[in-house]
C-alpha cells in the first residue's frame, strides 16, 4: 500500500489527545477476538470501512486507571503477507506506527498455529502483548500452556484469558497500560530473513520458529485431546453424512422460522392497523388534503410496517439461530462440504457461507463476500447471491406452496413440516442455479483461475445463546431492517400513485399490468403480477399486497385474512397451479431488490457489475418460467 493510502486508513483513528492511547486488536479468524473486544469497549464503540477498502473495522473506548485507551479491532487474518485486503490493512495499520501497542489474541487449543501470525507481527511491532484466549477449552482438552516460558520465548508480555467469563480481562488492560507507558521491548523474538530469497523461505522460517517455541511451552497430557472434534467432524463432513445433515439442519432452520413468525407477525400488523386508525384521524382532525393523507398514511405508513411486520420476526428468529451454528462452529464446516461444488463452477469455497447469509438478507450475504480473498470470485459471489430467496421472499414462496402445492390452506404441524419440506427443495434449485451461474461467469465476463483458500475448521464450542441473540438482532436484524424500511418510505408513496392516479377510465396500475400482460403471460404470470415484483423492488416482502390491492381494485395494500380467503381470490383471477409454479420460481429468479443493488454497488464500485447483478437473475428468471410454462402447458 502507498504511504498516501496508509495515511487515509489513519485518519479515521487521529490520536488527537494526547492522553488517549491507541491499541490494535490482532489475530487469526475464529480465536474470540471480537468476544474480548466487546467485553473491552461495551457499547461505546462504532463500526465502518477503512478508507478506499470494503474492509470492515470496528473501534471502541475503554478506561483504565484513569486513562482513556482506544481500540481498534483488526480484520481477522492468518498471514501479513499481502494476499487479501484484509491482511493489507492489518499490516500496514500496524507498520504505520499508529498504534501504541498491539494485542495479539491467539486460540490456546492451538497455539502452535497462531504462532505464525505472531511472530509476523512482533517483527514489525515493539509493543506486543499476547493474549492466550480459551484457557477454559484447552483445559477441558488436557493441554497446558506455560505462559511464562512463552513471554520468555517471545520476549513480550503474555496474558492467560477466558473472555466468555471475562477473566483475565483485568490483567490484560494492566499490562496493556504498562506496555503503552514503557520503552519499546528491547527482547522480543525477531527472525533473521538474510538467507530467504523468496516469500515461501520467509514463511517456513516462521512457521518452523513457531513450532519450536510451541514445543518448549504446550503440553498434551490427553493424548486424544480433540477426539470429540473429530467425532462430529467424521459426522458433519463425510461424504456420506455431511450433506444431508446440512440439509436436516437448514430445513429445521426454516420450519422454526415459519412457524414461530406466523404469530409475531400477525400481533405487529394488529399494532400497526390500530396506529393507523389513530393516525388517519390526525389528519382529519387537521384537516389535511386527502392525496397528503393518502400518500402518507395509506402509502408511506402502510408499506413500511407491512414491511415491518412481515420481515421483523422471521429475521428475528432465522439470524439468531444462523448465528447460534456460526458460535458453534459449524458453519465453516458447511464451506467445507460445498468447496468441491463452488470450486466447479469457478468460485470460491467461502462463497457457500454468504450464500448461507444470504437466506436471511441477500445484502448481507453481499456484505459478507468481503471474506473471499480473490476480487474476482467476490465479485462472482455478489453476482450469484441473489438466487437463494432472502426471509422477504418466503412469505410469498409460503403461502404458494400451501395453497397450490401440498393441497391444503390449514397450519397443521403436518401442512407445516410438508412446507419446510418444498420449500428446502426450492431452495436446493435455487443453489443449483448459483452454481450453475457462477460456472457461467467464470467462463465469459469474469475468466480465472480458481483460486485455493485456506478454510480452518475450528473447535466445535458451547455457543453464548445470549450474546448470540443481542449481536445477531443488533448487527443484523436491525441493521437490514433499517436498510428495507428506507426503500420502502418513496416505494410506498409511487405504489400509492399507481393506485390511484387515473389515466382514462383505468388506475395508472391497471393500465401499466395491462400493457405488460402479453409479455407476462409467456412466462405463466399475468401483468399484474409482474408489476407488483418491480413495484416490489424497494422490499420484496410487498409484492404479494400490491397483488392483493391490484385484483380488488383498492387504493391501498391490504393485508389477506386467511390463505383461504386468499386462495379463492386468486383462482377467480386466473390462478392456476402453473401460475403458482411459475410465480415462485420467478420469485426465486428475478433483480435483486434495491437494499442488495445498493450493498452491490457499494461494494465493487462498478455501474457494469451493478447491471449484471440486475440482468442475470431476471434473465435466468424469464428463461426458466418460459421453459416450464410450456412444458407444463403440455402436462397439465
Amino acid at each position: 500500500m502507498t504511504q498516501n493510502k496508509t495515511n487515509d486508513i489513519l485518519q479515521g483513528h487521529e490520536n488527537t489527545n494526547d492522553s488517549k492511547k491507541i491499541i490494535a486488536l490482532a489475530g487469526n479468524p475464529n480465536v474470540g477476538k471480537s468476544t474480548i473486544f466487546n467485553a473491552l469497549t461495551g457499547l461505546n464503540q462504532h463500526t465502518g470501512n477503512w478508507t478506499g477498502k470494503t474492509v470492515s473495522n470496528a473501534v471502541g473506548k475503554y478506561t483504565y486507571n484513569g486513562k482513556t485507551y482506544e481500540l481498534v479491532d483488526l480484520p481477522g487474518t492468518y498471514s501479513l503477507f499481502a494476499g487479501s485486503a484484509e491482511e493489507e490493512v492489518a499490516r500496514d495499520y500496524i507498520e504505520s506506527g499508529e498504534p501504541d501497542a498491539v494485542i495479539i489474541v491467539c486460540d490456546a487449543t492451538c497455539l502452535e498455529r497462531n504462532l505464525n501470525l505472531t511472530l509476523q507481527i512482533i517483527n514489525i511491532s515493539s509493543r506486543v502483548i499476547l493474549c492466550v484466549n480459551l484457557m477454559d477449552e484447552a483445559e477441558k482438552k488436557g493441554i497446558t500452556i506455560d505462559c511464562d516460558e512463552l513471554s520468555l520465548q517471545l520476549g513480550c508480555e503474555v496474558v492467560s484469558v477466558v473472555a466468555r467469563s471475562e477473566k483475565g480481562l483485568e490483567e490484560l488492560k494492566a499490562k496493556a497500560e504498562d506496555v503503552c507507558e514503557s520503552p519499546p521491548q528491547k527482547f522480543l523474538k525477531r527472525i533473521d530473513f538474510s538467507d530467504c530469497k523468496t516469500e515461501e523461505d520467509r514463511t517456513e522460517k516462521y512457521v518452523s520458529a513457531g513450532e519450536e517455541i510451541a514445543k518448549k511451552c504446550v503440553i498434551f497430557n490427553k493424548k486424544h485431546y480433540d477426539k470429540r472434534d473429530r467425532i462430529l467432524d467424521k459426522i458433519f463432513t463425510s461424504r456420506l453424512t455431511g450433506i444431508p445433515i446440512m440439509l436436516l439442519l437448514l430445513g429445521g432452520i426454516f420450519w422454526l422460522t415459519i412457524v414461530g413468525a406466523n404469530y409475531p407477525s400477525e400481533m405487529l400488523s394488529k399494532l400497526f392497523n390500530f396506529m393507523q386508525t389513530y393516525i388517519s384521524s390526525f389528519f382529519e382532525y387537521i384537516n389535511a388534503p386527502l392525496w397528503l393523507s393518502g400518500i402518507l398514511v395509506d402509502g408511506v405508513y402502510k408499506t413500511v410496517t407491512w414491511v415491518v411486520s412481515v420481515m421483523l420476526p422471521p429475521m428475528a428468529i432465522f439470524f439468531p439461530l444462523f448465528t447460534l451454528l456460526e458460535d458453534f462452529g459449524y458453519l465453516p464446516r458447511v464451506a467445507f462440504n460445498l468447496d468441491k461444488f463452488f470450486r466447479k463452477s469457478g468460485a470460491d469455497g467461502k462463497a457457500a457461507l454468504t450464500m448461507c447469509m444470504g437466506f436471511g438478507c441477500n445484502a448481507c450475504g453481499v456484505i459478507g463476500c468481503r471474506i473471499i480473498s480473490s476480487p474476482r470470485e467476490r465479485i462472482i459471489a455478489m453476482l450469484t447471491n441473489s438466487f437463494v430467496p432472502c426471509n422477504g421472499r418466503f412469505p410469498t414462496l409460503i403461502a404458494i406452496i400451501t395453497m397450490f402445492l401440498i393441497g391444503g390452506v390449514s397450519s397443521s404441524l403436518g401442512n407445516s413440516l410438508l412446507c419446510a419440506l418444498v420449500l428446502l427443495l426450492v431452495i436446493v434449485l435455487g443453489v443449483i442455479i448459483t452454481l450453475t451461474a457462477s460456472r457461467f461467469l467464470s467462463k465469459t465476463v469474469l475468466k480465472g483461475e480458481s483460486t485455493c483458500f485456506a478454510l480452518e475448521l475450528p473447535p466445535y464450542r458451547r455457543p453464548q445463546i445470549g450474546k448470540v441473540i443481542i449481536r445477531s438482532i443488533l448487527d443484523r436484524t436491525l441493521f437490514v431492517l433499517g436498510r428495507a424500511v428506507t426503500v420502502a418510505v418513496p416505494a410506498g408513496a409511487i405504489i400509492w400513485i399507481f393506485a390511484n392516479v387515473n389515466i382514462g377510465d383505468n388506475t395508472l396500475i391497471n393500465a401499466v399490468s395491462g400493457f405488460l400482460d402479453p409479455f407476462a403471460s409467456l412466462i405463466g404470470l399475468d401483468g399484474i403480477i409482474l408489476l407488483a415484483f418491480i413495484l416490489g423492488f424497494p422490499a420484496n416482502e410487498i409484492v404479494f399486497p400490491i397483488i392483493l390491492m391490484a385484483y380488488l381494485s383498492q387504493g391501498s395494500l391490504i393485508e389477506y385474512e386467511s390463505l383461504s380467503q386468499l386462495h379463492d381470490l386468486l383462482l377467480a383471477n386466473g390462478w392456476t397451479v402453473t401460475t403458482a409454479i411459475c410465480t415462485m420460481l420467478f420469485s426465486l429468479c428475478h433483480f435483486p431488490c434495491s437494499t442488495t443493488m445498493i450493498s452491490i454497488y457499494k461494494e465493487t464500485k462498478s455501474k457494469k457489475y451493478t447491471a449484471i447483478a440486475f440482468l442475470l437473475p431476471l434473465c435466468i428468471g424469464i428463461l426458466i418460467c418460459f421453459i416450464v410454462k410450456n412444458l407444463l402447458s403440455l402436462v397439465l
